[in-house]
């Protein structure tokens, strides 16, 4: 076994080395095994401290700390998560996948300058594999690197041509680059090639609206529609399109009709809320946010707006007494530029 000194030139002291070795052995064993069932019964906190156990006994195993990061990241702790993967790959340089698993939870931690590093190490290790390119072109658009974006996608779709999402991204990366006829000149070419991708349709809605031609676009979005019908997250990418593009009666319409089929989205009802003040129906809205603020006590947003709607209606203690608890629960969260966005309203009251 790798680590043991060979009996032939064992002293007393290293045959001693070799039982408590031999014995670190079985229990390192026993450690992985039970982690194993744990994760099969995705008992992800028990895994992680099994595996934790494992670690002080092999130290220097980098697949042990990547399955800790693996873990870390299943739960959603993926500061965690960075850390595990960096003890992997500070073990293992050469390893391609602790390099992609760095990168991906360090974008999800928004830390986009060092996920791109990662993913630039997992392509230089593995330059055949989309994945890595991929990640990259995620974080370099969040980092509005749109050329760079672009490089990374043709590289996907030179080494996977069917890689749906390559196309989906480089779609959005041209829209937000402004190069609305390449856009749409592109996403139609796409939507042509996978008929049956809604996030591609929604971002050639989203060109076509760009471009003035409106009639076009909701034919897209009616399509669209058609292909995920029950997809509350495809109804919702809807009802925000036509909100951005200020399509208000349209995205009413939307929002109020996912409400009803899903009343429990939060979302979809903050959304009604959203044009009920934008088309100055703030008696609606002060309905809305009521109904919002029951679902979500303990969210600013809602209260926040819930005194917009009473300010317009001249309501002003009602106004006052909203925004307050808006203000104290935005205190609470320390969102700085929650506080301020209140104290302007209350000033102006």
């Amino acid at each position: 076994m790798s680590g043991l000194i060979s009996p032939a030139i064992a002293s007393p002291f290293s045959f001693q080395l070799i039982v408590q070795k031999s014995s670190q052995s079985n229990q390192l064993k026993e450690l992985l095994r039970l982690g194993r069932e744990y994760v099969d019964a995705k008992d992800y906190n028990n895994a992680i401290a099994v595996y934790e156990k494992a670690a002080i006994i092999d130290e220097k195993n980098p697949r042990i700390f990547s399955g800790i990061g693996f873990l870390y990241a299943k739960k959603g702790n993926y500061r965690q998560a960075v850390k595990a993967y960096q003890q992997a790959v500070t073990l293992d340089s050469d390893n391609a996948e602790f390099y992609y698993a760095l990168g991906f939870s360090l974008a999800n931690i928004s830390d986009n300058a060092n996920a791109a590093s990662a993913y630039y190490y997992a392509i230089q290790l593995a330059p055949k594999v989309a994945k890595n390119y991929i990640g990259l072109g995620v974080v370099l658009l969040r980092q509005n690197d749109y050329e760079g974006a672009a490089q990374a996608y043709k590289r996907v779709i030179a080494l996977d041509p069917r890689n749906q999402e390559a196309f989906n991204i480089m779609g959005s990366s041209l829209i937000q680059q402004k190069q609305i006829d390449e856009a749409i000149k592109y996403l139609d070419n796409a939507v042509k090639r996978f008929p049956n991708n809604s996030d591609l349709r929604l971002l050639f809605a989203t060109a076509l609206l760009e471009k003035g031609e409106v009639e076009q676009a909701f034919k897209e979005l009616k399509i669209t529609e058609k292909l995920a019908p029950g997809v509350v997250k495809i109804q919702l990418k809807i009802g925000r399109l036509l909100e951005q593009q200020d399509v208000f009666d349209h995205a009413l319409k939307t929002y109020k009709r996912i409400t009803y089929l899903y009343p429990s989205s939060t979302e979809a009802r903050a959304g009604v809320g959203r044009m009920q003040l934008a088309t100055e129906d703030y008696l609606g809205a002060v309905i809305t946010y009521r109904e919002l603020i029951g679902m979500l006590p303990e969210t600013p947003e809602p209260y926040y707006y819930l005194g917009i709607a009473y300010k317009e209606r001249k309501r002003k203690t009602e106004a006052k007494k909203a925004l307050k608890q808006a203000r104290q629960l935005y205190k609470k969260q320390d969102n700085t530029k929650g506080v301020e966005q209140v104290d302007k309203l209350l000033e102006e009251l």
